[in-house]
């Protein structure tokens, strides 16, 4: 609004109307922004859900390693003993590495 229709409305126009439209911008100003902040916080966590679900896959999937590695471990060593022996073996290995990680964390 240029400033001589600035002057000419603010001396037409009580200072109550004024006010009224100061807390009525404000008011609507409020509620944008509140909307705003609402799209803002779905998105994350929309993007934060996403990123857990592919961080639990990778766990998932790192366990498999562990398991399979394990696995050959013990028929690698099975073909130099009994297999038996070769799983107590490996297990011992995973148990002497929980009690570190136990005494550590």
């Amino acid at each position: 609004m240029p400033p001589g229709e600035a002057h000419q409305k603010a001396d037409n126009t009580s200072l109550g109307d004024l006010l009224g439209e100061v807390t009525r911008d404000l008011s609507t100003l409020m509620r944008q922004e509140l909307e705003l902040a609402k799209a803002e916080a779905k998105q994350s966590a929309t993007r934060a859900g996403k990123g857990g679900g592919m961080l639990v896959g990778a766990g998932v999937a790192g366990h498999f390693v562990l398991v399979f590695l394990s696995l050959a471990l013990m028929f690698a060593l099975g073909a130099l003993m009994p297999l038996g022996w070769a799983a107590v073996i490996v297990a011992v290995i995973w148990a002497i590495i929980a009690a570190i990680l136990a005494s550590i964390g």
